[in-house]
């Protein structure tokens, strides 16, 4: 190998060799956050919300997760989990706060709290699971700062990204869901709609139909036979009479 095939197989080897160190250097900057992984984002949907725990403080456990809800949710329901005990913070509005379908509310849950029976492992993971009610509210990010307390020290989730602001930039950035369009709505006339559509439309239903047919004409021919038959013999009699 000439001097220059083996200085440009080097670089080579070095620049994938940086490539892969920075790589993982961003996958672990990215799992040592706290995160929400939402299985559902259409908006007006029911949607489990699982916030993951990665790690501690550091190297101290964790003790405490506070959630604080966006104002754009007037309540969330804690999952249970056997680690944590859990209970809702609640909020008296100044004066009362109307909602879309006309009706108006006094308070609200502004946050939810778990408490760890014992210290998490900072080298174990854990998930807690809330279920919320999206708001109908399309292409909008909802933020849930989260405040998590250890056996030493915290750290508070709840940077948001300005304008233009690479999320991923932000040291501690709050866990997010964004909102999707909504699904199609089934209503009470959909389903009788699709049952039609199926029986017309669907491989077997046709099948079905056809053999239906099919048995009808079998039922004409066997009758037609029959009445045949009976005017043969009939006819046989007579002549033998």
């Amino acid at each position: 190998m000439t001097n220059s095939a083996l200085r440009r197989t080097l670089t080579t080897a070095a620049v994938a060799g940086g490539t892969a160190v920075l790589m993982l250097a961003g996958m672990q900057g990215a799992s040592a956050h706290v995160s929400v992984t939402p299985d559902k984002t259409a908006a007006n949907s029911y949607a489990l919300l699982t916030f993951g725990i990665p790690h501690g403080c550091d190297t101290s456990g964790t003790t405490r997760m506070t959630i604080t809800l966006p104002q754009e949710l007037n309540d969330a329901q804690p999952t249970v989990n056997p680690n944590w005990t859990v209970e809702k913070v609640t909020e008296t509005f100044p004066e009362p706060r109307k909602q879309a379908d006309g009706t108006s509310i006094t308070k609200r849950t502004s946050k939810i709290v778990y408490t760890a029976k014992a210290p998490l492992d900072p080298h174990l993971r854990d998930a807690l699971v809330l279920s919320v009610k999206l708001p109908d509210a399309a292409g909008k990010t909802l933020y849930f700062p989260t405040l998590q307390s250890c056996v030493k020290g915290q750290t508070d989730w709840k940077e948001q990204p300005k304008e233009g602001q690479d999320p991923h930039s932000l040291e501690a950035p709050a866990p997010s869901v964004t909102i999707t369009a909504a699904e199609a709505g089934h209503s009470e006339h959909a389903a009788p709609a699709a049952a039609v559509t199926g029986s017309s439309g669907s491989a077997n239903s046709g099948a079905s139909d056809g053999g239906a047919d099919a048995r009808s004409w079998a039922g004409l021919a066997a009758g037609l036979a029959g009445l045949g038959l009976g005017g043969a013999a009939f006819f046989r009699r007579k002549k033998t009479a």
